[in-house]
């Protein structure tokens, strides 16, 4: 039987480390206010990270954390991942599962998409959604 209580423990650090560096990353790229379409390489490299952590981390909450919750509450539970961010939005645990779906599909766009020609949008698109993101600190410490 599979103990969803540790493996949601052992989430919930793993989200609060992500969540801090997540932090980290957005607040060095606000301090820049560079347009991504003309950045050398260094800095580009900053705004990269971001993506990469921002993808990590809700990769994290949404496909193992939500995923691990919805087992733990009915062990019955075998919904899509779209299933299981509106079955989040029933349990409170989110507020609007149309945000998060969002979320998840830029995910999937920076994890399967991602083109030379797609940073500004990508990076614009990151830097929107981050905040929410990053409003998970608060249930994650």
């Amino acid at each position: 039987m599979t103990d969803y209580k540790k493996i949601l423990l052992e989430l919930s650090a793993e989200l609060a480390s992500c969540l801090n560096y997540l932090q980290y990353s957005y607040d060095k790229v606000n301090r820049l206010k560079l347009d991504p379409a003309s950045l050398d390489p260094e800095t580009l490299e900053t705004f990269e990270a971001l993506v990469s952590r921002f993808a990590r981390t809700t990769d994290i909450f949404i496909a193992q954390y939500l995923r691990s919750f919805a087992a733990q509450d009915d062990p019955a539970y075998r919904g899509s991942l779209v299933d299981t961010i509106y079955y989040a939005e029933k349990k409170n645990l989110i507020t609007s599962a149309k945000v998060w779906i969002e979320i998840r599909e830029l995910r999937n766009r920076i994890a399967h998409e991602y083109a030379a020609g797609d940073l500004k949008k990508i990076f614009d698109q990151v830097l929107d959604q981050t905040p929410l993101v990053l409003g998970l600190k608060s249930f994650f410490k």
